[in-house]
């Protein structure tokens, strides 16, 4: 089973670090080639393609200057500690054992638009490049061109390492657009959270993210192997709901109450969250 996420925006590279086991990336020289083209772009291009501010803008094209592709723990960081948000809210990979790293390493894979695909200790240095930025580069007009045919590659050698072929896919559809599905080797799950709201059930972007978090941090902590398994996911209040789920969608519902308790609890742990990271 493998299990795929998108990034994040906000970033973290101030925290202490949960472990010092780490890798590099896979694609590193062609995460060059589009550091060479990002550093061709002025501050207000930059602004202007990314659609972010002026000083955003700056920092980006200061990172893009400065970055360089020997990676140590000095100058970068794992990747599952590195991303922040919503997403890995749920996560949490901040207390993972050294077993669950270990595990996450061999079953969780990370898209980004500038490294293309990670594993979780995969060390980066930090950056701002969407997937869906229209990037104009050797291979066509956008960073969907740019990286499909590798990503496809990778994903189908870390299926095959899986031995069961399975691909789980808890990643935006903004980022999994990147992957070419018709040439997959493996069998394409997609779950699905629903969350009530005014006595309807719907999908609520913030909620979403985090309970993509929370599921793949379920698959990770208790080593599932099996597609029936994640029928049991059941954290934070959401249960498997076999009437509107298909072979391949598997849809969990929570109703509004436990939402409201999860908003109360996630503010208790995560009050002085803004202020701790950096974007």
């Amino acid at each position: 089973m493998l299990i795929i996420i998108s990034p994040a925006k906000t970033l973290d590279y101030q925290s202490p670090l949960a472990t010092d086991k780490f890798t590099q990336p896979q694609l590193l020289d062609q995460s060059q080639a589009l550091i060479k083209i990002c550093r061709t772009l002025t501050p207000s291009q930059i602004a202007s393609l990314m659609g972010i501010s002026d000083k955003l803008a700056t920092l980006n094209t200061v990172r893009f200057n400065e970055w360089h592709p020997e990676f140590t723990l000095e100058n970068a960081r794992q990747a599952i500690l590195a991303f922040k948000g919503d997403l890995y809210s749920g996560l949490q990979a901040i207390d993972f054992t050294d077993a669950d790293f270990g595990f996450a390493q061999s079953h969780l894979r990370i898209l980004s638009g500038l490294y293309g695909l990670l594993r979780p200790l995969d060390l980066m240095q930090p950056y701002r490049l969407e997937m869906g930025t229209k990037l104009t580069n050797p291979r066509g007009k956008d960073l969907y061109a740019f990286w499909r045919y590798s990503l496809n590659e990778q994903l189908n050698q870390a299926l095959e390492q899986q031995g069961d072929d399975v691909l789980i896919n808890l990643a935006s559809d903004e980022y999994f657009k990147a992957v070419d599905t018709k040439k997959l080797t493996g069998k394409l799950i997609k779950p699905v959270f629903l969350d009530e709201k005014s006595g309807k059930y719907k999908v609520i972007s913030f909620y979403a993210k985090k309970a993509r978090g929370l599921m793949s941090r379920f698959i990770i902590q208790n080593r599932l192997s099996k597609v029936e398994q994640l029928l049991d996911f059941d954290l934070q209040g959401y249960r498997f709901d076999p009437l509107l789920s298909l072979e391949n969608q598997l849809v969990f519902k929570r109703p509004e109450h436990r939402s409201l308790a999860t908003i109360s609890n996630t503010l208790d742990l995560f009050g002085n969250y803004s202020r701790r990271h950096v974007t």
